[in-house]
């Protein structure tokens, strides 16, 4: 028998549906797994039905439900809560859903400024840059899914690897609970570390690490962190080079961006990697910038529009 999935995408970019169709032919296996009765990245599926004739938005009831992006609007907040009336299971998709992803960075600011910033540069007089009805109102912040309804399964990444989204539905399918990775990117990582107390700095990324050749073997390859170049290694979740575990980012010779989101699903990247820098002895001064430290975490409030300096 099989099993009923609707998806749904909010405040995304369509990245994680991408990895969906990432899983190559085994998407004709979860296809022979699954019925699929609500997607609208792939199926014509109206909210209030196929000629607009219905007064509510009505979504398929479903065992699971897929849904990706953080929430931004009043639309967003409303589509999430019937998708939890309707799904028995609610996987909240990426780490837009998850932790807020890069939509959050906006979170640094008030939506006043944003509005200005994007929409009324370009407004005169005679042509006001309004919004009313039926646009969605903003809310104040972008949040992650489980600020609003509950959550049942966490899959994060920015896309979440293909291997970890097919386990992910065939564990759902057997009827148990697919697990995430507990290591961090650190854990996985098979480059070289010599230990603390080498490094004092933090420099830009701007030039290549070092590394003999680019076919040198990477557990030949020094830290990247070690090397002065800020990797969010030690405080971002494992899993983003799938079943193959070395990390993406690592592979290609490119610090760590944190896009699996903090290790521990509450954890402050943030709050974490200062203190990691500063237990090896790193001055945080040297960082490049903050803002890139919750790059794809900003939600649950860890991101906020900092006050005027007359306000300090």
């Amino acid at each position: 028998m099989s099993v009923t999935v609707a998806s749904e995408w909010l405040n995304a970019c369509s990245g994680c549906e991408i990895s969906l169709v990432d899983l190559g032919e085994r998407l004709l296996d979860v296809l022979n797994l699954v019925e699929i009765v609500h997607m609208p990245v792939l199926l014509d599926h109206k909210y209030f039905g196929q000629t607009g004739d219905k007064k509510h938005v009505d979504i398929p009831e479903a065992e699971v439900g897929l849904i990706s992006g953080g929430i931004r609007n009043e639309e967003h907040a409303h589509i999430a809560a019937h998708m939890r009336s309707r799904c028995k299971v609610i996987i909240a998709l990426g780490t837009c859903a998850t932790h807020g992803g890069i939509p959050a960075l906006a979170n640094s600011f008030p939506v006043s400024d944003l509005l200005e910033r994007c929409f009324t540069t370009e407004s005169t007089d005679e042509n006001p840059r309004t919004f009313e009805p039926p646009v969605p109102q903003l809310l104040d912040r972008c949040s992650a899914l489980d600020e609003h309804i509950a959550v049942d399964v966490y899959l994060p990444g920015c896309p979440p690897h293909p291997d970890q989204l097919f386990s992910a539905l065939t564990a759902l399918v057997q009827g148990t609970m697919p697990e995430l990775p507990a290591k961090s990117v650190c854990d996985t990582c098979p480059t070289v570390r010599e230990g603390k107390g080498k490094l004092t700095e933090l420099r830009r990324f701007l030039q290549n690490p070092f590394y003999s050749s680019p076919r040198e073997p990477l557990d030949k390859m020094p830290c990247l962190l070690e090397q002065g170049f800020l990797c969010m290694g030690p405080v971002t979740r494992a899993g983003c080079g799938g079943d193959a575990t070395t990390p993406r980012c690592i592979a290609a010779r490119v610090p760590c961006r944190g896009c699996y989101g903090p290790v521990r699903h509450d954890g402050n990247p943030m709050l974490d990697m200062l203190n990691a820098l500063a237990s090896n002895g790193i001055d945080v001064k040297s960082l490049p910038e903050f803002p890139s430290l919750l790059r794809f975490a900003g939600a649950h409030r860890l991101l906020r529009p900092s006050r005027p300096r007359k306000e300090r």
